[in-house]
């Protein structure tokens, strides 16, 4: 059943193998449709119904083709399109389907990329080997390091690994005692191992942005002064890597004779003993063999008391009172036949048999609820011999709700961040599921409680009902206001009027978020990463560069300020990589470049959206001959001239170079013409 989308205006036919196929159109399939559509590219979709409720504003005007019907249907998919698709994105949330539709649509168009949603990570990986153009991504591996980070605080705004390298993003408020403040530009902090991405400064009102393509990157200029309250924030590797939090302590054990020495002076504080038994008596059914086996005790110690003191008082003999514990306590215990024919001497001798019997009844029942204890301890053993879990951190920490797939993610990040944790789970989890983790189980609103929720630094609800944990959000700042709340939700829209509603709490949908991965890997890029940054999802995206490809003879500068992203990691064939490349690099085929980028910055690589260069370099005079030299080399280098029409052009100073540079470009060059003897002078475009 094909519905034919309203048209507003007459479209194009598009170019064959052009267009995008979505399969499945939940909340991430909308999502997906959105970013495709941002591109300006031809966008079908397939759904078994119509859907019921449309989170993107006018997003069903925007689907070119809506096809209702079954995604695995080689029928549907060609009346969808899939000969002239250059993609397909099977995001239903039946992984079944999606690897069936999957098959079914590389039959159909053997040159289709396949972008496919699911969290078998052996079977993403056997597809991918066996499957030319395909890649696998599971929403919730994308979207749980953004609930970590946003719980973690405003000091690390992403962390990642490359090829062994760590990178995080730190946002950083100078202090008037930092030993940049005053003494450094901003241009000076790009090393090595440190790339700057946004400033901003504490005088908004006097801030001049720079033009770029990225509302994002780039805005800052170079030859900033830092000052006391100017926020930085920057990615570093690890040569540069430092600690945003200390370690977390370890658990203190408490010594055994201390514990002894503990559980005598309870014994002896008759109020807290008496509150102790109270509460075990009362206790839920967890408790309940316990109870038994307490009231048993008690029944034994009674009757081994009662039964010295009768046959202390009727021995025949003045026996001691040794001997009349010993029969008491041998009839208890099984001994009766070894007793019975002594008691025949004692006073009223069928009673005293008769209380035997009474014991030995006792004693059977006593040893058979011992043996259902020493069966509990022994099929909860392997539970002893692992480490147990730490107690609950007592301020500072954060505090993860419902501990499904992202949570347990959740916590494993925050584990790798050092930062300290508990979680709180309705049902209780193997020992070794996160055992080095705090865990509270049970009731949820009476374990927060537990979790010292009035002292920790963020709660973080990701259950699968966004109603429960904006509950849970809620209930959390009434407990502390000055906690972070963040909440998982799965509706744009539903996050969209929480967040304006509740400022004080972080609402992350995680379909909006993984489907901006999930667009650009449609594209044939790899997506590695993402995480947010004033409001805007950054991936980290990698390219190789290959024959026809945008990227291919561009300096990393003209990438950079060109595109508005900033480049990682450059690695030319088998050589070393390079963390934090220079921008005179110019890309080959086979190169492997790693970006941070926006979905906005990935739509510019892909249709070549260059920003115009509108900036030159004006060269007034060289002090000595080594300059003129020297300064042709750095022209070459940087601006892309060859070599020789750069000493073309040092022979004609003072000139200004034809060719435009990007501002940041221009800048850079000033000042290595200046390091090499060349006066020069940067000229802004005409107003």
């Amino acid at each position: 059943m094909a519905i034919a989308a309203p048209q507003s205006e007459k479209r194009e036919t598009p170019p064959a193998n052009d267009g995008f196929l979505v399969c499945g159109l939940g909340s991430l399939g909308q999502n997906c449709v959105a970013n495709l559509k941002s591109f300006g590219v031809p966008v079908h979709a397939i759904n078994d119904t119509l859907p019921d409720q449309w989170e993107v504003p006018h997003l069903r005007q925007l689907i070119d083709h809506l096809e209702i019907g079954d995604c695995r249907s080689a029928e549907v998919l060609e009346i969808a399109g899939i000969r002239q698709c250059r993609a397909v994105l099977l995001v239903t949330q039946d992984e079944r389907v999606n690897l069936e539709a999957a098959l079914t649509a590389r039959v159909l168009n053997p040159k289709v990329r396949l972008v496919m949603r699911s969290d078998k990570q052996n079977l993403n990986e056997l597809m991918g080997q066996q499957l030319q153009n395909f890649i696998a991504f599971e929403p919730t591996q994308l979207a749980a390091p953004a609930f970590a980070l946003g719980a973690f605080g405003e000091a690390l705004v992403g962390y990642f690994n490359l090829d062994g390298h760590r990178f995080q993003v730190v946002k950083q408020v100078l202090e008037p005692t930092h030993p940049w403040c005053d003494r450094r530009h901003l241009h000076e902090l790009d090393t090595g191992h440190r790339r700057i991405l946004c400033h901003t400064p504490v005088d908004e009102t006097s801030w001049v942005m720079a033009d770029s393509p990225s509302s994002l990157f780039y805005t800052w200029i170079p030859d900033t002064p830092l000052g006391a309250g100017d926020e930085v924030v920057m990615i570093e590797s690890d040569a540069e890597l430092h600690t945003l939090n200390r370690e977390a302590p370890r658990p203190v054990r408490q010594q055994p004779l201390r514990r002894i020495g503990q559980a005598i002076a309870r014994l002896r504080n008759w109020p807290t003993l008496k509150r102790d038994f109270i509460h075990l008596v009362r206790s839920g059914s967890g408790q309940q063999l316990r109870r038994v086996a307490l009231i048993c005790g008690i029944t034994v110690l009674a009757l081994c008391l009662v039964g010295t003191l009768l046959l202390d008082a009727n021995s025949p003999d003045d026996i001691p009172l040794f001997q009349a514990f010993l029969y008491t306590f041998i009839t208890l215990f099984g001994g009766y036949g070894d007793v019975f024919e002594a008691l025949e001497d004692f006073n009223y001798p069928r009673l005293l048999q008769l209380f035997g019997v009474l014991l030995t009844v006792a004693g059977a029942a006593f040893v058979g609820v011992l043996y259902a204890l020493l069966t509990e301890k022994l099929l909860t053993l392997r539970f002893e011999f692992m480490e147990r879990r730490p107690p609950v951190p007592e301020q500072d920490h954060v505090v993860v709700i419902w501990l499904g797939r992202v949570g347990r993610q959740v916590l494993a990040a925050l584990q790798d961040l050092n930062q300290p944790v508990v979680g709180i789970s309705s049902h209780g989890l193997d020992a070794d599921v996160l055992p080095k983790i705090p865990l509270l189980t049970g009731d949820v609103s009476a374990a927060l409680d537990k979790a010292n929720l009035a002292t920790a630094k963020s709660v973080v609800a990701v259950s699968e009902d966004e109603i429960q944990n904006l509950e849970m959000g809620l209930l959390a700042h009434r407990l502390n206001p000055h906690c972070r709340a963040i909440i998982r939700t799965y509706d744009q829209q539903f996050t969209d009027r929480v967040a304006q509603i509740f400022p004080f709490a972080q609402v992350l949908c995680a379909s909006a978020l993984s489907a901006e991965a999930f667009a650009g890997a449609a594209f044939g890029e790899h997506v590695i990463g993402l995480f947010r940054l004033y409001d805007q999802t950054v991936l980290i995206t990698q390219y190789q560069v290959e024959p026809g490809d945008t990227l291919i003879g561009m300096l990393l500068a003209e990438v950079a300020y060109g595109y508005g992203v900033v480049p990682l990691w450059h690695q030319h064939g088998d050589q070393p990589s390079k963390i934090m490349p220079t921008d005179d690099i110019r890309l080959k085929r086979g190169d492997r470049l790693v970006v941070l980028a926006t979905i906005s910055g990935l739509r510019r690589i892909e249709q070549r959206e260059l920003a115009p260069r509108t900036w030159h370099l004006h060269l007034e005079r060289a002090f000595t001959p080594q300059a003129l030299f020297d300064g042709a080399t750095e022209i070459a280098r940087v601006s892309g001239y060859r070599l020789g029409e750069a000493r073309q052009l040092m022979a004609q100073i003072p000139i200004t170079l034809p060719l435009p540079l990007y501002r940041h470009q221009a800048l850079r060059l000033c000042r290595l013409l200046t390091r090499a003897q060349v006066k020069a002078e940067v000229v802004p475009p005409p107003v």
